[in-house]
């Protein structure tokens, strides 16, 4: 049976008074390739700036198995950290740090291991993302789907349970962003994470997303949940006619 990696029930988030999205409650399950997505403005950024610990919610709750995050004492919120890796839009690279010494870095803040320890780890870690060889390059001597995947060697340092991305193929060519899917699968399917992605990008939530939660703007909150592939056809208009164009396209 499927086990839920990730609970969120009744969740309001707001700028003040300007609320974003509310009463949101929906699972995500292990193992699951999980897409949040709608239209621009519609609050995917916010929603993933709430799971990964940046902003508070202005009501409910997000649960890592039993444990309400935000309800946790600061050392209990850093425990749960220690579980997820993140992949920012533009990589986030340190631009004076080579790709091994970026890959590097949460192992030598967050560990005691030796630094043999820690070059192997790194080398394994580019490996996986095809990035082999390229240990000593700056990010400035890469390419941006490059970079995206040397930002992936980094999100998964420490071999977390979740890793979330938001925008992967952002500036992405086409042939670029339909490796990045094949790589997100072959790395779900190894390593068994779980991965929850913010994209806009249909061609590329048909190909990786077993689940997900639809954002509406106009009515700000979730208007469906559930296998894109299966809301394409029998979800609410508003993601049917969302859903269709990726199909076009």
């Amino acid at each position: 049976m499927s086990e839920v990696a990730i609970s969120i029930r009744q969740l309001t988030m707001a700028y003040g008074d300007n609320v974003i999205q509310r009463d949101l409650s929906f699972e995500v399950q292990r193992g699951d390739i999980f897409v949040i997505m709608g239209g621009s403005g519609c609050g995917k950024s916010t929603l993933l700036r709430h799971l990964i610990g940046l902003q508070a919610p202005k009501a409910g709750s997000v649960c890592y198995g039993e444990e309400d995050f935000w309800a946790a004492t600061e050392a209990g919120q850093d425990a749960l950290k220690r579980r997820f890796g993140v992949l920012f839009q533009a990589g986030a690279l340190w631009s004076s740090l080579t790709l091994a010494e970026n890959v590097a870095l949460p192992l030598e803040e967050f560990t005691a291991l030796p630094a043999a320890a820690i070059r192997e780890i790194v080398s394994t870690k580019l490996a996986l993302v095809g990035l082999a060889g390229f240990e000593h390059y700056y990010p400035s001597e890469i390419s941006g789907g490059m970079k995206k995947r040397a930002g992936l060697a980094r999100a998964m340092a420490l071999n977390p349970e979740i890793l979330f991305f938001d925008e992967p193929s952002a500036g992405l060519d086409p042939l670029s962003s339909r490796r990045l899917d094949e790589l997100i699968l072959e790395l779900r399917d190894s390593l068994g994470a779980t991965v929850v992605l913010v994209t806009h990008e249909l061609p590329s939530i048909f190909a990786v997303a077993n689940n997900s939660v639809f954002l509406d703007a106009d009515s700000k909150t979730m208007i469906a949940s559930g296998d894109p592939k299966h809301l394409a056809a029998h979800g609410p208009e508003a993601v049917r006619n969302f859903l269709s164009r990726g199909e076009s396209s």
